[in-house]
């Protein structure tokens, strides 16, 4: 029997499943509990407002605490920072499954990373790893020989690249950060014996990360699974979604342009989805690394909603802004905001606000605006909120 998903209810059970419908609970084992059923939480050094990983959790939950998020990561040993589609914070209970991306991730990057640094690669490799092993935790400052200009990976000096080639690979793991950097130290005195075990053998990753994927989504199409984790390829997901068919009803989605899509979903999801809840009313600024917006996409179907960030888009090229922040309305993305944090003023700053085409900027949507930019200001670390000239537009 297909499901049948009309634009407003998929939207409701994509916001539910994305932890946006109801607040989440207080305190470190609500926050644990709130990254699982997230099932990763992207980490980004950006800091506009505030960095992405805070950002997201405090969208969902205005309770949410900041060192709780550190001893989960750093002395509970109950979260892990490794790679999805980009670097996120994982619930341990998954590094076994993680393994596997260790042996992909060890299969290509030895190649294409030898190519930043053909003479003696290897040997930086074994002497980062044995400089941890004897010394513990390390930073790539501690290897720096000399001054090197700032920029991204293609200005790494050849011992950062040794201590990333061995977090990626498993051998490293990131014990804390300090100012944002990673400290390195040995897999096994990071990742508790409990969370190191078992062997999962490739059937069972394979149907732990398309399982766990479609439970996070929904309802997905077999690129989406692939796509949620990048664990897996397409041609995996779609094999698995073959034989899982028993498992599995189909489901119809209309778009947010009146088109349907077929998706995939759990037996009996139909109930299920029913007894979601509605997502609250009131306006939210979401974070453009937002689990919600991973998928532009997928977003940009179900919403109608088209957004891209546009950091590395030369600046007059760009639309809209280096960082501009999604807002969400309900079960509605209305628009997009410019607005940048200035600490040593204690101010927030709004440069633009976008709404989308046929809404209206009426005075009880810019009260609630002002509402939530003062919460996620508080947050911040700054006082009050500041428009400045031309933040209307024309």
């Amino acid at each position: 029997m297909t499901i049948r998903l009309a634009n407003t209810d998929a939207r409701r059970v994509f916001l539910a499943t994305q932890g946006l419908s109801e607040r989440a609970p207080a305190g470190k084992a609500g926050l644990l509990d709130l990254v699982t059923q997230l099932g990763f939480v992207q980490v980004d050094s950006i800091a506009t407002v505030e960095r992405a990983h805070h950002h997201i959790l405090f969208a969902r939950n205005p309770s949410y605490r900041r060192e709780h998020l550190a001893a989960l990561l750093e002395s509970d040993g109950a979260l892990f920072e490794h790679w999805t589609h980009d670097a996120a914070i994982i619930p341990t209970a998954f590094f076994p499954y993680w393994k596997h991306r260790f042996a992909q991730e060890r299969a290509t990057l030895a190649t294409r990373w030898r190519s930043w640094h053909e003479n003696g690669f290897e040997g930086y490799v074994d002497h980062v790893l044995e400089r941890v092993r004897s010394e513990g935790r390390l930073m790539a400052r501690h290897f720096e020989a000399e001054k090197r200009p700032p920029g991204g990976w293609w200005n790494w000096h050849p011992e950062k690249t040794a201590l990333e080639y061995h977090w990626r690979t498993g051998a490293l793991a990131i014990a804390a950060r300090e100012g944002f950097q990673k400290v390195y130290d040995l897999t096994e005195r990071v990742i508790p014996a409990r969370h190191r075990e078992p062997e999962i053998d490739p059937a069972a990753f394979l149907d732990w990360a398309c399982t766990a994927a479609l439970e996070r989504l929904g309802f997905a199409t077999h690129g989406e699974i692939a796509a949620f984790w990048d664990l897996v390829s397409p041609e995996q997901a779609k094999a698995w979604v073959e034989a899982n068919r028993d498992r599995l009803e189909p489901v119809l989605i209309t778009c947010a342009d009146g088109r349907e899509r077929a998706s995939h979903a759990f037996a009996g999801a139909g109930a299920a989805f029913a007894a979601l809840p509605a997502p609250p009313t009131r306006l939210r600024v979401l974070n453009p690394f937002d689990p919600a917006l991973r998928d532009r996409n997928r977003a940009e179907r179900l919403f109608g909603f088209s957004y891209r960030i546009e950091v590395f888009v030369p600046a007059p090229k760009r639309v809209y802004g280096y960082y501009v922040f999604p807002l969400l309305e309900g079960d509605r993305l209305i628009g997009r905001i410019d607005m940048k944090a200035d600490r040593k003023a204690g101010t927030l700053e709004v440069r633009r606000l976008w709404l989308e085409p046929g809404l209206r900027a009426t005075k009880g949507r810019l009260e609630a605006l002002d509402a939530e930019l003062a919460r996620l200001g508080r947050f911040a670390g700054v006082e009050r909120t500041v428009y400045l000239d031309g933040w209307r537009g024309a």
